[in-house]
């Protein structure tokens, strides 16, 4: 059965939110390009679990629970730490 989601589609979506961190981080907002780097590796977590593998392109590199494990652990620990760091502005806005 032929999806309409290109192989593609999954890999760009993750790395179009780690681009868009990592510019916010390079103007200085590395509170909110820290949450936007996190949260681009929970959406690939996402994708890997609800995508069947011939889906998830590049996403998948291990079995689907090691790959989530690893995609899950790292987000929470970066947007932890950008939440819960005090100093600079965290506003989204």
């Amino acid at each position: 059965m032929r999806t309409r989601l290109p192989v593609w589609a999954p890999t760009a979506l993750v790395l179009l939110i780690a681009a868009a961190g990592l510019v916010r981080v390079l103007m200085e907002h590395w509170r909110q390009g820290g949450v936007l780097l996190g949260g681009a590796l929970l959406v690939a977590a996402v994708l890997r679990v609800a995508l069947p593998p011939e889906q998830a392109g590049l996403l998948v590199i291990r079995s689907r629970v090691l790959d989530v494990v690893c995609y899950v652990v790292p987000g929470i620990v970066m947007v932890l730490l950008a939440v819960t760091i005090t100093r600079g502005q965290l506003t989204l806005a």
